[in-house]
């Protein structure tokens, strides 16, 4: 995580961002650091959004996934969402985590609907924005109508018109009979269209029964009715679609706007007196074309010049201007795979539109999904490997000494000297250490090179995976001490890069109240976090590798394959829902787990990391002098696990795992993969009476560790013979 050049950070994954991504990707920017904020992983493209709501698309087909898209171009991905923008200090506040400086800045973060506001709006109707929030709701409020509901959508531009219809032809496909209704304050639908379109419409919603009710302005939305200023209309939905309104995070930023709220820009995209702030879509206006409505086509026209002019301001060159065309083709769904076209004053009305406009917006989205629903690579770019992205070795627990060599080495080291205070040293995956007063304190230390570009990600996770050794033991972390390797020596990105990185580290320890309370940094080629864990037992017994008895059950807190997801994360071969899964477990603690395992009498525990199930595993059983028989199918995968270990990607520490676990095993199981995936921050592996097994993993669940299950039986030894057997129950 080398720092080098300026820092660009994209707020948001709309239409001119994904371009300004795909352009990196395919011509990187030397001495750019990219970084992508993002509150979801998915963007939905709006242009499809009709199509969804007549039931032309599924969910899939309108999302573009933007993670793979930012790895492929170099960039880093922080899913947090963005609260505010100090152009000033340049710095972007994000939710529960430190601000990102930037060189340079842009915003794509669409907009809200406008009058959300009004009483009831937000607590009855179905609002258009967010747009991914209005696709995950629809088909849920679509499903409690009844045979004859009453819709009402709120708006009289585009997005409503075509939510009339689109509703219409959808519902009735269903053998429902809806009564729509639309509403709007202006004085005709489709108000900055012209006449010729504004009568067509009125035509046609005539003849579908379509009633537009015009100059009626809401007032509040009800549980069962929209109420204007002069009329009540009867309603089992309200759809909300007025218009366009800025975003909190534009409201919360100090910067120059117009009246209705959004950034001024200049025809450079730049931000009125901000240079290295660019702001494009639906957060922003033209201060030269003020006329320029709220429409996802000119987000598209400008993400060419968005990615030439931040190359160029990088560059320090002169930027181009954007100037946006006042006609152009103005495609309307009208469900029933119909469509309007509009241009030059010329108007058209069939299928032959619906498929122009069809290819159009197939084509746009299929030039930006590196990745199908299944994962695997659509060959919208070249692959990593023709591109020329290097194999770079994983990091997190995936980044150590094989466990061979390790164990060769410690064997052959001298003899420690006697020393009665230490109770267990190597072998366990802490140390006990007894006082003279017969207190017993837990050691460990844990470090490992980044997984990933972004540092407070990494500071947390090497947290949260650190203390899981105290837990592991039964015991209660209570002090730390971080080590840090900067790929910087010194300067303001040194500082940044330190900052975010124990921001990390103490978000994961405070929130365990555990004390951070020194450390050290050195110099190397890249990011390293450790740390150096100190915890007691608060008067327990602690808990051992050894102690399993024939009869009990294993039980794993954790999905499996955070090795094969981040190995491919580095190459963009992750799905973004699949990213955002995989990091959600390792920022999980395993505070509750070690608590319930102790309150079911777990008489076995270690966590799972770095050297992979089998190999945890086994020192487990070795150390109780016992067996176990697997149950493959009740093992909890990670999303994408298992589709990316079928297509053969892997750690670059899975084969040294696979040595190791054959070693240890007295077997090797290459047709199983996952047994050997290098776990970071994974979950604990414990054993506890077979009869108390099934409430355990009920408490465990409860608790929030959703995927925990039992995963096999403990076994009396068979000397000589495999350390476990596998079955598929």
């Amino acid at each position: 995580m080398a720092v080098v050049g300026k820092h660009l950070v994209l707020v948001g994954g709309g239409h001119a961002h994904i371009q300004v991504l795909r352009r990196l990707a395919m011509r990187p920017e030397a001495k750019l650091r990219v970084t992508v904020v993002l509150d979801r992983p998915e963007a939905v493209y709006s242009g499809m959004v009709p199509g969804f709501v007549a039931g032309d698309y599924s969910r899939e087909e309108l999302a573009i996934d933007v993670v793979p898209l930012a790895r492929r171009a170099g960039a880093a991905v922080v899913l947090a969402p963005a609260l505010r923008i100090d152009a000033k200090e340049k710095s972007i506040a994000l939710r529960e985590r430190p601000a990102l400086r930037y060189d340079l800045a842009s915003l794509d973060v669409g907009s809200t609907v406008r009058g959300r506001s009004l009483p009831g709006v937000a607590e009855h109707a179905l609002c258009t924005r967010p747009i991914v929030s209005f696709v995950d709701e629809l088909d849920r409020r679509m499903a409690e109508l009844g045979k004859t509901p009453r819709i009402v959508v709120v708006g009289g531009g585009a997005a409503g018109v075509e939510l009339c219809f689109t509703l219409e032809s959808r519902l009735r496909s269903l053998g429902i009979q809806p009564q729509l209704q639309l509403l709007t304050g202006d004085k005709r639908c489709l108000a900055s269209y012209d006449e010729d379109v504004r009568s067509r419409i009125e035509e046609l919603a005539d003849r579908r029964g379509i009633a537009l009710g015009t100059e009626e302005l809401v007032v509040r939305v009800e549980a069962d009715a929209v109420i204007t200023e002069s009329n009540r209309f009867p309603a089992d939905l309200c759809v909300w679609a007025s218009g366009a309104a800025p975003i909190s995070l534009i409201e919360e930023s100090a910067l120059p706007k117009d009246e209705a709220g959004f950034v001024r820009i200049a025809s450079t995209l730049q931000v009125v007196d901000h240079p290295d702030l660019f702001a494009v879509g639906d957060c922003a206006q033209l201060d030269d074309a003020p006329w320029v409505p709220k429409a996802g086509v000119y987000a598209v026209r400008q993400g060419p010049f968005l990615s030439d002019n931040l190359r160029a301001a990088a560059r320090g060159r002169r930027l181009r201007s954007y100037r946006p065309q006042r006609d152009f083709l103005s495609l309307i769904n009208l469900g029933n795979r119909r469509a309007l076209a509009a241009k030059w004053g010329r108007v058209s009305v069939g299928r032959s539109a619906w498929f122009l406009k069809d290819r159009i917006d197939r084509r746009f989205v299929r030039r930006f999904s590196l990745l199908d629903g299944l994962g695997a690579p659509t060959g919208a770019l070249p692959s990593p490997e023709e591109m020329g992205m290097e194999e770079m070795e994983c990091g997190g627990c995936a980044a150590k000494l094989g466990g061979d060599a390790l164990a060769r080495a410690l064997t052959r080291l001298p003899e420690a000297p006697p020393d009665p205070s230490v109770v267990k040293s190597l072998g366990d995956d802490a140390a006990w250490v007894t006082s003279d007063k017969g207190e017993t304190t837990l050691h460990t230390v844990d470090a490992f090179r980044a997984f990933g570009d972004d540092p407070w990600l990494v500071g947390r996770v090497a947290a949260v995976n650190s203390i899981s050794d105290i837990y592991a033991c039964g015991g209660r972390p209570r002090h730390a001490l971080a080590w840090v390797q900067l790929p910087e020596r010194e300067g303001p990105a040194a500082e940044e890069l330190l900052l975010q990185t124990l921001s990390g580290v103490r978000a994961a320890l405070d929130a365990e109240q555990v004390s951070l309370v020194g450390g050290h940094t050195t110099h190397g080629d890249e990011l390293v976090v450790g740390l150096s864990v100190a915890g007691d037992l608060a008067g327990l017994a602690p808990l051992a590798k050894s102690g399993a008895r024939p009869g009990d059950a294993l039980i794993l807190t954790k999905a499996l394959g955070t090795g094969v997801l981040l190995a491919a994360d580095m190459k963009g071969l992750a799905r973004g829902v699949w990213y955002r899964e995989v990091v959600a477990s390792m920022l999980r603690s395993n505070a509750g787990a070690a608590r319930i395992a102790r309150r079911f009498e777990a008489t076995a525990c270690t966590d799972v990391s770095g050297f992979g199930l089998a190999v945890h595993l086994s020192e487990m059983l070795e150390a109780g002098e016992v067996g176990a028989v697997l149950d493959l199918a009740a093992f909890p995968l990670l999303d994408g696990a298992r589709e990316l270990l079928e297509t053969g990607i892997r750690s670059t520490f899975h084969p040294q795992n696979e040595l190791r676990g054959a070693s240890l095993a007295g077997r090797k199981d290459a047709d199983h993969p996952i047994l050997y995936d290098p776990q970071t921050s994974g979950g604990l592996l414990f054993a506890v009476p077979a009869e108390r097994a099934a409430d355990c993993v009920a408490a465990l669940r409860a608790e929030g560790d959703c995927a925990a299950n039992r995963v096999g039986t403990i076994r009396g030894g068979s000397p000589g013979g495999a350390r476990y057997d596998l079955s598929s129950s």
